[in-house]
């Protein structure tokens, strides 16, 4: 990459983290962003450091408005990204009335509840919520070989965290007997058949739309078929629906609605052996739970036409159907396919790392629920198209909850000893927040400090800083491995840069910065970097899971305490 290439992504990143903190960018901040965009320049992370802290000073001598042009004129995609809109009402729900709604929630416990669950079962329980309705958790666990029951409970959990308080719950594994009914009435009434074709041959008559010889046979020998088929092999044979093999809905072309899956039920063992499909299983439940409206993802619209189908023919009645379309989040996909196998290489440490889109990942990460909740209503309940949705668009609907409520520490990373000459020894009382009455804390200084190396970048001999909150110093000798300055009182300076700073009670803690964690389809191997620094050492008060606001690095959540706490970065 050019040098003057690589100034560019800094300055876009520069002015874009300005922007969002009063004209004021953080070096490793933006160094962080620009390195989660471009990983390979991890290689040249010493190269990459200099030129952020060369940016980051000259755009910090800018004032707002030319930040912003500036921005608008070489990057005007980044302002677009950052809008945030006032939180929506939910638009009216088709065909609903108060207390005559039933919504339902109805997760496959095949895997863990990912971002995209949570935002589409918020829509279902908002919405039973504004009609003062009921909402059903229900299971659906027909597929033995995916069910296991610690993803049963990673829904419940996931749920409880979301605030999401259910009326109903069940499996529809529990209404094996239901479903034996009523697959039996409709191959009494000619609307289903035995079919003994093997797989491969029945996927491509349905794709050519020709029907097979088991088709045409007459109601009592399918009868007989059907109670045959529980003592079959799997594979052997399967009942389909006598549908329409030339529509152009491929779902409609006599679709699989029970097969023979020879695997032991986490819930039911091995009492079942025939199963029904996803559609059946759904069109039922759906009629039978008294669910009035499905508010779904339009990667299931070709199965409407089916399910309403199957209720039509079984005399049940059907919902009203919403349907919105399918979303996801930059650089971090939420199919199971993709997710799977890194967690199975370890290249995460688990389904709750930080980095992935999992309930249990983003709660890790530092994202509230309330923010998930006002992030679905203002943005996914009114998107109809795909949509591929910037984090940042969350992260500042998740600034806007913390902000108000979260206490701010110093935290110094890569730090440098500051010895101070003619300082005063005194105890300040620092505030936790701005504005907010979050308390105090009393720190005792001496003189000794310790300050960020990347704050100090091109200042010189002769120049003044301030000790955010504290007091002025004049910088006197800068190189070496401690700096010296001297002390020039405590009356506020303006113009005069502000730096963070802890004493030498201090707790040393690292921070991890997660990032996307795919760049295009490839695995993103700097998706998570380390910083370490000192904390001031009030933040040994705090309790694992607690959020804090490193002031001028950004919002942390504490994950671990052990030997030295390690603090998650949630954004700034």
């Amino acid at each position: 990459m050019e040098p003057q290439d690589l100034r560019d992504i800094v300055l876009k990143w520069a002015l874009k983290n300005a922007l969002e903190h009063s004209g004021k960018a953080s070096a490793p901040a933006v160094l962080s962003k620009v390195v989660g965009e471009r990983p390979e320049l991890r290689a040249r992370i010493r190269e990459l450091g200099s030129v952020v802290k060369e940016v980051v000073e000259q755009v910090n001598a800018l004032g707002i408005e030319d930040q912003r042009k500036r921005l608008e004129s070489s990057a005007p995609e980044m302002l677009e990204r950052r809008k945030v809109v006032e939180a929506k009402e939910l638009p009216p729900l088709p065909g609903a009335s108060a207390g005559n709604v039933v919504t339902r929630m109805p997760p496959e416990p095949s895997g863990h509840m990912h971002l995209g669950h949570a935002m589409s079962f918020l829509l279902n329980y908002l919405y039973a919520q504004k009609y003062g309705g009921k909402i059903w958790l229900r299971f659906e666990d027909t597929d033995p070989r995916k069910a296991r029951a610690k993803y049963y409970e990673s829904f419940r959990s996931g749920c409880r965290w979301l605030g999401i308080r259910w009326d109903f719950e069940k499996n529809n594994s529990d209404d094996m007997e239901i479903y034996y009914e009523f697959g039996r009435k409709l191959i009494e009434g000619g609307n289903a058949y035995v079919c003994r074709c093997p797989i491969g041959e029945l996927r491509k008559l349905r794709a050519s739309g020709i029907g097979c010889a088991h088709r045409n046979a007459g109601v009592g020998e399918n009868l007989e078929s059907w109670e045959g088929m529980f003592e079959l092999e799997e594979g052997e044979a399967t009942v389909r629906l006598r549908g329409e093999m030339s529509s152009q809905n491929y779902v409609m072309r006599d679709p699989i609605l029970f097969r023979i899956i020879d695997h032991p039920h986490v819930l039911t063992g091995t009492r079942y052996r025939v199963w029904p499909t996803y559609d059946l299983a759904v069109a039922v439940e759906d009629s039978i739970c008294g669910v009035t409206h499905v508010l779904r993802s339009s990667e299931f619209a070709p199965r409407g036409e089916l399910q309403n189908r199957i209720r039509e023919l079984l005399g049940l009645r059907s919902p009203v159907i919403i349907e919105y379309s399918r979303f996801g989040f930059q650089g971090t996909p939420l199919a199971k396919r993709k997710l799977r196998p890194l967690v199975e290489a370890k290249l995460v440490s688990g389904w709750d790392d930080p980095r992935m889109p999992t309930v249990e990942g983003v709660a890790r990460r530092g994202i509230v629920p309330e923010a998930i909740r006002e992030f679905t209503v203002s943005y996914m309940a009114f998107t109809y198209s795909r949509k591929e949705f910037d984090w940042d668009l969350l992260f500042s609907v998740n600034r806007k909850v913390l902000d108000p409520v979260t206490r701010r520490y110093y935290f110094v990373p890569r730090p440098i000893k500051l010895s101070v000459s003619g300082s005063p020894s005194f105890v300040v009382s620092l505030k936790n927040h701005p504005d907010k009455d979050l308390g105090t804390r009393e720190v005792r200084v001496d003189g000794n400090f310790y300050v960020s190396r990347d704050d100090l970048v091109g200042m010189k001999e002769g120049g003044v800083i301030r000790l955010k909150d504290l007091y002025n110093v004049a910088l006197e000798e800068v190189g070496g491995e401690t700096v010296r300055a001297k002390y020039l009182g405590r009356e506020l300076v303006e113009g005069v840069p502000k730096l963070q700073w802890v004493t030498e009670d201090n707790v040393a803690a690292d921070v991890l910065v997660p990032g996307p964690l795919f760049v295009g389809e490839s695995f993103n191997e700097g998706s998570l970097t380390r910083i370490s620094g000192l904390a001031e050492s009030s933040v040994s008060s705090l309790s694992v899971g607690e959020i804090v606001q490193f002031e001028r690095f950004g919002f942390c959540r504490l994950d671990a305490k052990a030997e030295r706490p390690t603090f998650i970065f949630v954004h700034r």
